[in-house]
């Protein structure tokens, strides 16, 4: 290892070390110490404003059954997040991606191709309940977070050693090694949130486990874990079963509860 590399290599982690010691929130359900510097105001603003673009730039479906689907699962689950007092939007776009993302704020977006894997509500819930998750842990505010820390640390380091090339190395490094990996963290976290709320809102959690599946069986291409900022299917299934006896417990007593 070179003296650049070892430069941009001690840079990073001590952008990584203030990050951890300046940690100032935790999320739900997990427990797990967050870094977030943007505040909540800040981040909605941002979320309703990104979320504006996004619909003005899409085909909104007026399926009538798939957006009633996706208002009355969402606002079940939100109602069960701990912040139901958000501004919960649920919008359904013409789009053959099956996917879905969520904004802060409570702007979430659904996919027409989701309806193509999703095979029932249970299923549908467990999209739904990860992006609640999303937005209720305040991921988008992390990741603007953990992207300032880095963007400091690698000027910094253009400060101290006036070489582009090991600020390059560093930005790949940061990118390989802080970014995509804590994005997986932020995705599995969000898998798991998101069983739990989903079986809070009386939806079976072992749908999560069908629905990865059916992904998984749809194939294609795809990154490899490493460089992918998702979990693969098979990672998600195995995580999944691990967490299905807590979550399992707390859907027998929402549904105790509501007489399902």
């Amino acid at each position: 290892m070179n003296k650049s590399v070892r430069l941009a290599s001690g840079l990073v982690a001590i952008v990584l070390a203030v990050g951890v010691l300046a940690a100032c929130a935790s999320a739900p359900v997990t427990g797990r110490n967050q870094l977030i510097l943007v505040s909540e105001p800040e981040a909605q603003q941002m979320g309703l404003q990104a979320y504006q673009q996004i619909l003005e730039k899409s085909t909104i479906s007026d399926r009538q059954d798939y957006n009633r689907r996706v208002n009355t699962i969402g606002r079940r689950i939100a109602a069960v997040s701990g912040k139901p007092e958000l501004d919960w939007e649920f919008t359904v776009i013409e789009d053959d991606t099956p996917n879905a993302f969520a904004l802060p704020g409570g702007k979430v977006g659904v996919h027409t191709g989701l309806f193509k894997v999703a095979e029932n509500d249970d299923q549908l819930a467990t999209v739904m309940a990860h992006e609640v998750a999303h937005a209720i842990a305040r991921h988008g505010s992390e990741r603007m977070s953990q992207q300032m820390v880095v963007k400091g640390g690698l000027q910094g380091l253009g400060a101290a050693t006036g070489s582009a090339g090991a600020v390059q190395l560093a930005a790949a490094a940061a990118q390989l090694g802080i970014i995509l990996p804590y994005s997986r963290d932020q995705e599995a976290e969000a898998d798991q949130i998101g069983l739990i709320y989903m079986a809070r809102a009386g939806y079976d959690p072992r749908a999560a486990v069908d629905l990865w599946r059916n992904f998984d069986a749809m194939g294609g291409d795809r990154p490899a874990e490493f460089v992918s900022t998702h979990p693969s299917p098979g990672s998600r299934i195995e995580r999944l079963q691990e967490l299905m006896p807590e979550a399992l417990e707390i859907y027998k007593q929402s549904t105790s509860s509501t007489g399902q």
